[in-house]
């Protein structure tokens, strides 16, 4: 049998396809777990804390039990509740404002306790303890030094010290958490709005001390997570407790404000940069001291220094607890933080030695450093960086202009947690089937594409099936793992199914299989000759051909390079910063599919912009309430602040399959930061952007 076709032979991959359930969504027929309702289901509601900080000294249910409407109920038996919006108990009713009602008759008797909302009031002196590990963590694995710092400073030709902070950003997802459960027997089966079915399914068997076939856990369609929704929650955790207790299904989806009080976020972050350059621009000592806070979650890692390769650094990270929600993974855990720092000193200290921020940066190598610097020279033409100079300030009036540039890098590698099954039939159709989900991105698109790449056939002859633990187990989507994953197990477990093929008909045609390979429809003697159709070849087999596998090593590869420019217009007036241009320089090894790449890209992109300008959890400091648990007044990115975003993608088959979720979100925001300074002049180092900072800096100068 002819080899696999190597990765550079394509006539799928690396083209623009329409993904699969495009069509679906437009039109309604996508049916997502908000939009199931099954016979007889109930509706669960989730009572949760108004105090930041209390013990739970009684909960009594009886009351919403006696309820009418109401058919189950349960309690979360917390003996602490540690922030506004904590989980206490729940109830199952037959419609939603039943269940709101029933709500209002459950019990609970609160202690009150000290509590604080802010990183500073837990760090101080003497302050109470409201997190039973202490309010502050010094995790080993964040600490890193190397090199000599105070001779790296000394050699330096110049230094400069700058404070970055970085608010606590909420996921906000387009479809809010939450899950249907429904039991036959001691058989639970759950449609789950995750990231992870496999993940979710663990959990839930782990919980109800049921052995894993005995759940089973579907997502067909979900509307975003980035990272919030790979296990069942509690809300899924009720879902299924109620239905349990109740006989029936039970539906229970958060709403917008619980989605932003209990669902996870990402960390914040107060982050001290001192840094030393030569007046070649060669970076010769790092110092970096980092707090911030998960809420009562913890902050993980913040990797300074970032990106560039520096001989002399010492690198401190304190990890603080405070009464408010928990960190979850969000798009590149810990590299938006560190990118903002890094970007914004880099540009900085080249300011202060005169550099050019372009050059200071070829200047300093990375691990990445030849397709960076393929990168740098590509956004720099396409953003127009000769003539930064010349924009700086101008054009007009009150209003401003800059540009600037940004850098990241992630792994994106995947794992060999996911296998894809490949079914080929008597009647020549085909079926692809992963336990992995589409998020959005595209995954069933790509499974499809790769399976009919490899089997030499056309798109629609391909059926590709994901979100369900019936499936052969996928990895959770999350971490740029889902495609570098899924991808290089669809060609594998294609390939050995083709194999399977060409062995039975090699005889009928009076040839070696080895000779053999799959083109447009047909199987032929490679370079041309005896042949069959497809649906000949398939009709000889006396029942299905079913490989199931995962991927084999030299089809994918791991460290993924971005480099974003982005042009910006600033009023002086009224602080107001419009985005321009944004320029999205990325790897992703073999672009798989280039218009979901360059939709990936387009997502990270706003994602990052919304980050740098907009987002911002705000609590009270004297109630403990968030007091923007909603999308009116938590702002994100809408049309008004969408700049002309240019996609440019390196297609390098040969690194194989990489992921591009991560990578594509992390340089934006410092790309925006530093056109700001360049455009009047002052640095905003208090995140997000928002007028106000912006003229607070200018009235500083």
């Amino acid at each position: 049998m002819a080899d696999m076709k190597p990765w550079g032979e394509r006539y799928l991959m690396g083209t623009s396809v329409t993904r699969l359930d495009g069509e679906d969504k437009v039109t309604g027929r996508a049916k997502y777990t908000y939009d199931l309702n099954l016979p007889g289901m109930l509706y669960g509601k989730i009572l949760r804390s108004p105090h930041p900080h209390a013990r739970v000294l009684q909960v009594d249910l009886a009351r919403a039990a006696a309820h009418p409407g109401v058919k189950a109920v349960f309690d979360f038996n917390k003996k602490t509740v540690r922030y506004a919006g904590d989980e206490v108990a729940a109830v199952a009713a037959e419609s939603p404002e039943l269940a709101e009602e029933a709500l209002k008759l459950i019990d609970v008797t609160y202690e009150p306790l000290p509590f604080s909302v802010r990183e500073e009031t837990s760090m101080a002196e003497g302050a109470a303890q409201i997190h039973p590990s202490g309010n502050v963590n010094v995790p080993e694995r964040a600490q890193r030094e190397k090199g000599d710092i105070a001779a790296g400073f000394a050699e330096a030709d110049a230094v400069i010290e700058r404070t970055f902070r970085v608010p606590v950003q909420t996921h906000t997802s387009l479809e809010t958490h939450g899950a249907v459960a429904q039991w036959e027997g001691d058989k639970l089966t759950v449609w789950c709005s995750t990231q992870g079915v496999v993940s979710v399914r663990d959990e839930l068997a782990e919980h109800f001390k049921l052995p894993k076939e005995s759940v089973r856990v579907l997502c067909q369609y979900m509307g975003g997570g980035f990272g919030s929704k790979f296990g069942a929650g509690a809300e899924g955790l009720a879902a299924s407790n109620l239905a349990r207790t109740a006989k029936v299904p039970v539906k229970l989806m958060l709403n917008r404000k619980e989605e932003q009080l209990a669902v996870g976020n990402r960390p914040s972050a107060i982050m001290t940069i001192k840094m030393g350059a030569k007046k070649d621009g060669k970076i010769t000592a790092f110092q970096s001291q980092t707090y911030g806070t998960g809420g009562v979650g913890g902050i993980g890692n913040i990797p300074l220094p970032y990106v560039v390769d520096i001989a002399n650094y010492k690198s401190e990270l304190k990890d603080v607890h405070i009464n408010a929600g928990g960190s979850r993974a969000m798009r590149a855990p810990g590299h938006p933080q560190a990118e903002i720092a890094m970007d914004c000193a880099m540009d900085a200290l080249a300011d202060a030695i005169g550099m050019d921020p372009l050059a200071f940066r070829k200047a300093n190598g990375s691990s990445q450093n030849e397709t960076r610097l393929q990168q740098y020279e590509i956004g720099a033409r396409a953003i127009g960086w000769d003539r930064r100079n010349k924009v700086a300030g101008s054009p007009r009036g009150p209003v401003k202009r800059g540009i600037g540039m940004g850098c990241g890098m992630w792994g994106g590698g995947g794992n060999k947690s996911s296998y894809v099954q490949v079914q080929i039939h008597s009647d020549g159709s085909v079926d692809a089937k992963c336990a992995i989900q589409d998020i959005g991105t595209g995954s069933r698109t790509l499974l499809a594409m790769t399976v009919a790449e490899e089997l030499g056939l056309r798109l629609n002859q391909v059926t590709a099936h994901v979100g369900d633990t019936l499936f052969p187990p996928g990895t959770g989507s999350g971490g740029s793992n889902t495609t570098p994953s899924m991808v290089p197990a669809a060609k594998t477990a294609a390939r050995k199914a083709k194999g399977d093929l060409l062995a039975l008909v090699a005889p009928l045609l009076g040839v070696d299989a080895s000779t053999l390979e799959t083109h447009q429809g047909k199987i032929q003697v490679a370079g041309g000759g005896k042949s069959m159709t497809w649906s000949e070849a398939t009709a000889q087999m006396a029942g299905d051909i079913v490989v199931t596998a995962n991927r084999d090593e030299g089809y994918h590869s791991s460290g993924a390079a971005g480099v974003h420019f982005a042009e910006v217009e600033v009023d002086v007036e009224t602080g107001r910063i419009q985005p321009i241009k944004i320029v999205a320089v990325n790897d992703c090894g073999l672009v798989v599919n280039k218009l979901l790449a360059e939709s990936q890209v387009n997502g990270g992109v706003i994602g990052g912009l919304s980050y740098a300008l907009l987002e911002n959890r705000l609590l009270d400091r004297r109630t403990g309430l968030m007091v923007n648990p909603n999308m009116e007044a938590y702002k994100v990115a809408g049309a008004m602040e969408m700049p002309e975003i240019v996609a440019i993608l390196m297609d390098m088959p040969e690194r194989g399959v990489i992921g591009l979720g991560e990578p594509a979100t992390i340089p934006t925001a410092g790309a925006l930061a530093n056109a700001v300074y360049n455009a009047i002049g002052v640095w905003v180092t208090d995140f997000p952007m928002t007028p106000d900072k912006v003229l607070n800096a200018l009235a500083q100068t």
